[in-house]
């Protein structure tokens, strides 16, 4: 049984003779292993630009939602200082703007350069009114109570109104909304 064992190895290295020896073979082989590694480093770079057009997309991503919402923390800060002083316009009475016409004035005034300063860098406001139906999306409901004559969902109280970043909300207008009335 070992004759046909060896035959078989004979003929193998009588074939890897021939092909050693046979120039054209030797270079069909060469040139099918180059071809290969084309193929290979083809596919490696293709894959390279791809992954540099993915950073070049995601770097332009990043550098134009920090130019329009590079501001949101800041602005966000500032929210407080508009409640402060629409409270403070809202608290005075006839009386008091008759006796500090200048400062009601002065408050006016800073509330609207405020104002102007927030809608020049894309800031707008959300004021919701008593009647509206409560959106989820830009208003937080802070309470809820049954309120004869309204329907379930609509808006009862406005303690703060909302401020809106672009697409981006800032902070939800916070209102009181009707429940079911038992």
């Amino acid at each position: 049984m070992a004759e046909p064992e060896q035959t078989q190895t004979d003929e193998t290295e009588a074939a890897e003779a021939v092909e050693a020896t046979d120039p054209i073979a030797e270079l069909e082989a060469r040139l099918a292993a180059v071809e290969a590694e084309r193929e290979e480093m083809r596919d490696r770079m293709m894959r390279a630009l791809a992954d540099a057009e993915n950073s070049r997309k995601r770097a332009e991503k990043d550098r134009r939602d920090a130019q329009l919402y590079g501001g949101a923390k800041i602005t966000r800060d500032m929210l407080p200082v508009y409640d402060n002083l629409a409270r403070a316009l809202n608290a005075a009475t006839d009386e008091t703007r008759a006796a500090a016409a200048g400062l009601v004035e002065g408050v006016e005034l800073t509330l609207r350069e405020l104002t102007a300063i927030l809608q020049k860098h894309g800031v707008q406001r959300i004021c919701p009114e008593v009647g509206d139906k409560f959106d989820p999306h830009t208003h937080q409901a802070m309470f809820e109570a049954p309120v004869p004559n309204t329907k379930a969902g609509e808006i009862i109280q406005v303690m703060a109104e909302g401020f809106m970043l672009h697409d981006q909300l800032l902070r939800p207008a916070q209102v009181g909304v009707s429940s079911t009335p038992a």
